[in-house]
C-alpha cells in the first residue's frame, strides 16, 4: 500500500514526527525459544530479505512464512522461499485482488497498476496459474484467500467468492494449508468453508472474529493465527478469543510491514518485532512465554509441514 508523504509544518516539527513515525522501532528482548513468523510481507517491507531474516534470527524468530497476494507477489514470494532455507511460500489472489481483475482496476490502485477489465476468464486465468504456483515443494499454503467485505463493495462479492472457493479447490489438490484473509466476513467465510468442504489444514490469519467464532474454529479444527493488533486499547474481543482458543490450535503472526504491535503502532512492522505480540499473548493466555512459544514454534511447523 502507498506511503503518503506528510507536509512539514513551519517549525520542522512535523517532519521530525514523520521521521520518528519512519523509523524502525528498536529489537526487543530476544525469545528463549525460536519461534516462526507465520503471516508476512517481504516484498513490502524495506531493506534487504537477507537483512530482514538475520534481524529476526537475532531475536529469535528463525522462520518467515512469505505470503502471496497477487500473481506477481505470489511469483516472488515461491522464488524467495526457494532461495532462503529459513523461508516458505503461500501463494494466492487476496480477495480484493480479485475483483480488480474481474472489473478492472482503472485507478491503478493495486501494484500492479491501472488494469482493464478481464472478466472471469481472467480470473480463471490468473487462478491457474496459482495452483502451478502451489504445486511447488518450498510453497506450502494457499493463501491468503477468503473474503474482504471492508474493501470490497457488494459489486465485487461474486468475484471474492468465486476466487475463495477455487483456492479451497486448490489448497486440497496439493495438500496444502488454506491461509484465510477474514475482515466483516465471518459468516460466509464459514459458510463457504462448510459448502466446499474445508482442507485438512485452515488457519485464519490474522484472526479478527470473537470468543464466539473462536469456539467454533476450535471445534473445527480451524487454526487461528493473531497478530500485533491484539495489544491495540480497543482489541478486546480479540483478547477473549484468545482467551478460549486452545494452545495446540495458536499460532502468531506480524502481517509486517502492517500492526505493528503497542508501543510503535504506526511505525513499520517486521519479523524481528513478533517477540512484543507472543509475549502480548503470553499474558492473555496465563501461560509463561516460553509455553506459548513453544507451542506455537510447533503448530506453525505443523501447519506448514516443515
Amino acid at each position: 500500500m502507498a506511503k503518503t508523504a506528510s507536509t512539514p509544518g513551519r517549525s520542522g516539527k512535523a517532519s521530525g514526527a514523520q521521521k520518528e513515525k519512519d523509523a524502525p522501532p528498536p529489537p526487543p528482548e530476544p525469545l528463549r525459544v525460536p519461534v516462526a513468523d507465520s503471516h508476512t510481507h517481504l516484498d513490502m517491507q524495506s531493506g534487504t530479505v537477507e537483512e530482514a531474516l538475520a534481524k529476526a534470527a537475532s531475536v529469535g524468530v528463525t522462520t518467515v512464512v512469505q505470503v502471496g497476494c497477487d500473481l506477481a507477489g505470489s511469483r516472488w514470494a515461491a522464488e524467495t522461499a526457494a532461495a532462503h532455507e529459513s523461508v516458505w511460500a503461500t501463494v494466492a489472489l487476496h480477495p480484493n485482488e480479485a475483483p480488480r481483475i474481474v472489473l478492472g482496476d482503472p485507478d491503478g490502485w493495486s501494484r500492479q497498476g491501472a488494469r482493464e477489465p478481464g472478466g472471469d476468464a481472467a480470473l480463471d486465468a490468473a487462478l491457474d496459474e496459482i495452483a502451478a504456483l502451489a504445486a511447488l515443494p518450498q510453497v506450502r499454503g494457499v493463501g491468503e484467500t477468503g473474503l474482504d467485505y471492508f474493501r470490497t463493495g457488494p459489486e465485487g462479492m461474486a468475484a471474492q467468492e468465486r476466487s475463495f472457493r477455487r483456492h479451497v479447490a486448490i489448497a486440497k489438490e496439493h495438500g496444502k494449508a488454506l491461509v484465510i484473509h477474514d475482515r466483516e466476513a465471518h459468516d460466509d467465510v464459514l459458510r463457504v468453508l462448510a459448502e466446499e468442504g474445508a482442507p485438512e489444514t485452515v488457519v485464519f490469519h490474522c484472526y479478527s472474529g470473537d470468543a464466539a467464532m473462536a469456539k467454533i474454529c476450535a471445534e473445527r479444527g480451524y487454526y487461528m493465527s493473531f497478530a500485533g493488533n491484539i495489544t491495540f486499547k480497543n482489541a478486546q474481543p480479540l483478547r477473549d478469543a484468545l482467551a478460549v482458543a486452545p494452545l495446540d490450535l495458536v499460532l502468531v503472526e506480524t502481517d509486517a510491514p502492517f500492526l505493528t504491535p503497542v508501543p510503535y503502532r504506526g511505525r513499520p512492522n517486521a519479523p524481528y518485532l513478533i517477540p512484543l505480540t507472543l509475549r502480548a499473548m503470553a499474558e492473555v493466555k496465563g501461560v509463561p512465554e516460553d509455553t506459548l512459544a513453544t507451542a506455537a514454534a510447533a503448530n506453525t511447523a505443523r501447519v506448514f509441514g516443515y
